[in-house]
């Protein structure tokens, strides 16, 4: 009963958090335009699935993902191991990046784009290399980007120090990678830091945090998502000059 009672609070939230979207696109269709919205019975079966959608996702974060960061950052950081430490945060920020669909979607575009420009062979083969290559660059990227900040919540070090390095070193890279590449580097920092990442990276820092003496959750266990948004437009104007 009361996972029903919560499950409806989420529903009522989910409506809520859209219904600025609905109201924007109503009133420039209604009123700027004043054109009838197209196809209206399934935009707005779409807009039902899309809640139904956003709400057991919201749930699934809550009764799953936030948990599972936690408890496994607490047994990693009381085995004592930091090698195992280590392993987990890189594989939890490769493994879900991976799987990010704001990534797939973007990637796939950028090797459609890249292929349209002649960057690439207009071969099938070609497309799924080049897609496959900057997912993995951005994996490879954010599992790092855990790495250093896990480190940073071991080590006490200052996360304003280490971000202005990393962006001093983006910036340097900027001049002298590809023309091409860098807009779709900026772009993978922002689509890396979405849904299935951010809650997951946001437990671990919070759980490590939390369990290590000396630290507090609140200024140690945030700062992970800044790592992972950044690190990736280094990875894939590193990609581009290799590539």
């Amino acid at each position: 009963m009361r996972q029903l009672v919560l499950f409806f609070k989420a529903l009522r939230d989910s409506v809520r958090d859209l219904l600025p979207i609905v109201l924007v696109i109503a009133f420039f269709q209604l009123v700027v335009l004043q054109q009838p919205i197209p196809d209206l019975f399934n935009m707005l079966v779409g807009l039902l699935l899309v809640v139904l959608g956003l709400t057991l996702f919201v749930r699934g974060l809550e009764l799953g993902l936030f948990p599972v960061g936690e408890t496994m950052a607490h047994a990693f950081a009381r085995k004592g191991s930091l090698f195992w430490l280590l392993m987990f945060a890189f594989a939890l920020g490769f493994g879900t990046t991976i799987a990010e669909p704001a990534v797939i979607a973007v990637t796939h575009k950028a090797a459609l784009a890249a292929q349209q420009a002649a960057v690439i062979a207009a071969e099938e083969s070609a497309l799924s290399a080049y897609q496959w290559g900057l997912r993995v660059s951005i994996g490879l990227a954010v599992g790092s980007a855990l790495m250093l900040g896990v480190l940073r919540i071991l080590k006490g070090w200052p996360i304003h120090t280490l971000l202005i390095g990393i962006y001093l070193l983006m910036l340097v890279l900027t001049t002298f990678a590809p023309p091409e590449i860098v807009a779709i580097a900026y772009d993978s920092g922002a689509v890396t830091t979405s849904e299935v990442t951010v809650p997951l990276v946001a437990a671990l820092g919070v759980g490590l945090s939390s369990v290590i003496q000396g630290r507090n959750p609140l200024l140690d266990g945030f700062g992970l998502v800044a790592f992972a948004s950044v690190t990736p437009m280094i990875f894939v104007m590193i990609y581009g000059l290799l590539s």
